[in-house]
C-alpha cells in the first residue's frame, strides 16, 4: 500500500462516524486533547511526546520494565563515565537511516544536543539537559555565562567519530536524562533544509530561546524510528512504518492517534473495538465502565512514577487570594503558612483512608516522601501522618500563639480544571478542617490550567493540589523539584532550609548510590518534621487495552514509557 493511500484508508477511519473495528495492522488511540509539536527540541507535553517517541529515538532507553538499567538503541552499546564522572564518550550505532533517507552521523548528534542548549526554550525538557551539561537551566538570554564556547565544548564529536559529554561536573542523574523521549536525534541536514538553525556558531545567538513549534521541523519531522509521519491534522495524527527502520519492520503498520475530548465517546469505541487504547480518565471510570467487558483486558497494580502533594504556600504574592489578609477570621495573611504547627494541623486533618477508600478504589498507597516507591532512594522508614482530628486541634490551637484557634480563617485554595483528584483532595481536607473548628473556612475554586501554571510560578497560590511525572529515571528529578529552594516548585511553597539544600547539592554531585540515599533519607526526615506539604497517597496504574493486543504484560509495563498509556513502544506490540 502506498503512503498515499495508506494516510487515506486511516483518515477514513479515524472520522467518528466512520469509525470500524481496528486492522490488526494498525493501532488506534483516543485521547483527550492532540499534540502541539513533533519537534523533539521543544516537545514536554504527554501528547506530543507520545507520537515523538515513534519518530525519533535518543541514544538509549529503560530495559524492558526497569526503571534504572538501560539498553542501547542509537548508541552501539552503553558508555561508562571517565574523568571523575565528568566525560562520557558515545560510540554510535552504524547503517542507520533517518526517514529522509540520509545516514545518521555523529554530526547529527553533535548539532541535536548542541541544538537543545542553544534554543532552551523555557516550555521545554531542555532546562534539564542544560543543567548537566552548563551547569545552568537557563539559556544564553537569562544567562550570560552561557557562551558558544560552552555549548560547543559540553558535545562534540571527536576524531574517531564518537560523540563526547563533558559536563562541569559529575551528574549521576545524566544518563537517565538523555533516555528522555524527547533527546532523541535529529536530523541535521532534513532540518536545515527545512530553515531550522543551521549549527553555526555565527547564527547560535538568533536562536537562543527561540520557539522550535513555529519552526518547519515540527510539521516535516525526520527521525530514526520505527514511524514517519503521514498526515497531522487538528484531531489527528497518522503514522506509517518506515521501510527503512534499522531494528526491522513492526507488525503494527499503522498508529492513529485520534482527538476524541468527551470520556464517554472514548469509552463507547473502546469497548466496540474501533479503538485499542484511550484516556481512560481515573480509575473509578475504568472499574466501573470497562472492566469485565468483553474484548477488554486491565492491566492493575502497574508502578507508577509521579507524586503529588498538596501544596502549602508560605509566602503568598497575590493580595486578592488572602481575604482580609489578617488572622482576623475573614482571610489570612500571606505568610500564614509560615507557622509549622499550621502545617502539622492541616496534615492531621486529611482522612488519607478516605481518600484511598472513595478515589482511589482501595488501590491507594500511603507515601513516605514526595519521590516514587518504584525509585532507587524511596524509603518506606519515613515517618508519616494519619488523619487524628484531636492532634489536628492540638496542633490548630498552638498555631500563631494561639490566634488561629481563636479567630478562624478563611483560605482560598484552588484547582485546574479537569484535576479530579486535586478536587476531591481539596474537599477531603475542607470536610476534616471544617469540622474541627466552626471558624474553620476553605474556599475551594477552579482556574483553567494556563492561568494557574502562571500563578503558581509566580508565588501566587495559596492551597494547591499538584502532582509531577517523572522526566527522568533518577530521584533528583523528584527530590530537588519538590524540595530545594532552587527547585520548580518553590515559587509555589515558598519553604526552604539550608541542610536541605546544601544535602541535595551534595546528592547531584556524587554517584555513590548509597550516599545519595542517605542524603535523601535526611531531606525527607526533615520534610516529615516541618510538613511543607500534605503528602497525597498515590495510585497504582491501571491500564485498559483491547484483549487482542499482544506485547503488553505487568513485566514489560515501563511506567517512564507511559505516553501510549501501554509502558511498551508500539514497535514492540503486535495483535493476535
Amino acid at each position: 500500500m502506498t503512503l498515499r493511500r495508506t494516510a487515506l484508508s486511516l483518515s477514513l477511519l479515524l472520522t467518528p462516524a466512520a469509525l470500524a473495528a481496528t486492522p490488526r495492522d494498525t493501532l488506534v488511540i483516543q485521547q483527550a486533547a492532540t499534540v502541539s509539536t513533533l519537534d523533539p527540541g521543544i516537545a514536554y507535553d504527554s501528547f506530543s511526546l507520545m507520537m515523538i517517541e515513534n519518530i525519533y529515538e535518543p541514544l538509549w532507553t529503560y530495559k524492558g520494565g526497569s526503571l534504572t538499567q538501560m539498553t542501547p538503541l542509537l548508541a552501539a552499546r552503553l558508555p561508562t563515565y571517565t574523568n571523575g564522572g565528568r566525560t562520557l564518550v558515545v560510540d554510535l550505532r552504524r547503517g542507520v537511516k533517518f526517514h529522509s533517507g540520509n545516514a545518521m552521523t555523529c554530526a547529527d548528534a553533535e548539532y541535536t544536543y548542541r541544538r537543545d542548549l542553544v534554543t532552551n526554550h523555557p516550555e521545554s525538557a531542555n532546562w534539564f539537559l542544560s543543567d548537566s551539561l552548563l551547569g545552568t537551566p537557563d539559556n544564553a538570554n537569562k544567562n550570560k555565562a552561557v557562551t558558544w564556547a560552552r555549548i560547543a565544548g559540553a558535545v562534540k564529536c571527536n576524531a574517531a567519530g564518537q560523540l563526547v559529554f563533558t559536563l562541569p561536573k559529575a551528574d549521576p542523574a545524566f544518563m537517565a536524562k538523555l533516555a528522555f523521549t524527547g533527546a532523541g536525534i535529529v536530523d541535521r541536514a532534513w532540518a536545515i533544509r527545512q530553515g531550522d538553525w543551521n549549527g553555526t556558531e555565527a547564527t547560535w545567538r538568533a536562536w537562543v530561546g527561540k520557539d522550535l513549534n513555529a519552526g518547519n521541523l515540527s510539521r516535516n519531522p525526520s527521525g530514526t524510528g520505527a514511524y514517519r509521519l503521514a498526515k497531522w491534522d487538528a484531531n489527528n495524527v497518522l503514522l506509517t512504518a518506515f521501510p527503512g527502520y534499522w531494528g526491522g519492520m513492526p507488525a503494527i503498520r499503522n498508529v492513529a492517534m485520534q482527538k476524541v475530548a468527551e470520556l464517554a465517546v472514548r469509552q463507547q469505541a473502546f469497548l466496540r473495538g474501533d479503538a485499542d487504547l484511550i484516556e481512560a480518565g481515573t480509575r473509578v471510570n475504568v472499574e466501573t465502565q470497562l472492566r469485565g467487558q468483553p474484548g477488554v483486558t486491565v492491566l492493575d497494580n502497574l508502578p507508577t512514577t509521579g507524586a503529588g502533594a498538596l501544596f502549602m504556600n508560605q509566602n503568598i504574592r497575590a493580595a486578592g487570594a488572602l481575604g482580609s489578609g489578617k488572622l482576623d477570621g475573614k482571610g489570612i495573611p500571606a505568610n500564614f503558612f509560615s507557622d509549622v504547627n499550621l502545617r502539622r494541623a492541616m496534615a492531621y486533618a486529611f482522612d488519607y483512608d478516605e481518600f484511598i477508600r472513595d478515589v482511589q478504589r482501595g488501590k491507594g498507597q500511603k507515601r513516605t516522601m514526595l519521590l516514587p516507591d518504584s525509585f532507587p532512594g524511596y524509603d518506606k522508614r519515613v515517618s508519616t501522618y494519619s488523619y487524628d482530628p484531636v492532634k489536628a486541634a492540638e496542633s490548630f490551637k498552638k498555631a500563631w500563639g494561639g490566634q488561629v484557634w481563636q479567630q478562624g480563617f478563611v483560605i482560598n485554595a484552588n484547582y485546574r480544571t479537569g484535576h479530579i483528584l486535586g478536587q476531591t483532595a481539596l474537599e477531603v481536607l475542607k470536610q476534616g478542617v471544617e469540622a474541627i473548628n466552626p471558624k474553620f473556612r476553605i474556599n475551594i475554586g477552579v482556574e483553567p490550567w494556563s492561568e494557574q501554571s502562571v500563578k503558581m510560578q509566580k508565588g501566587e497560590e495559596v492551597m494547591l493540589p499538584m502532582s509531577w511525572g517523572a522526566d527522568y529515571g533518577d530521584p533528583d528529578n523528584f527530590m530537588y523539584t519538590f524540595y530545594s529552594s532552587g527547585g520548580f516548585f518553590y515559587p509555589t511553597h515558598s519553604w526552604k532550609d539550608a541542610r536541605v539544600d546544601r544535602w541535595l547539592d551534595q546528592a547531584r554531585a556524587t554517584t555513590d548510590t548509597a550516599a545519595r540515599n542517605r542524603l535523601y533519607r535526611q531531606v525527607a526526615d526533615v520534610a516529615a518534621d516541618q510538613s511543607p506539604y500534605l503528602l497525597l497517597p498515590a495510585d497504582l496504574n491501571v491500564r485498559p487495552l483491547r484483549s487482542n493486543l499482544q506485547g503488553v504484560s505487568a513485566a514489560t509495563y515501563n511506567p517512564l514509557r507511559n505516553f501510549n498509556f501501554t509502558g511498551t513502544f508500539i514497535r514492540e506490540l503486535s495483535k493476535k
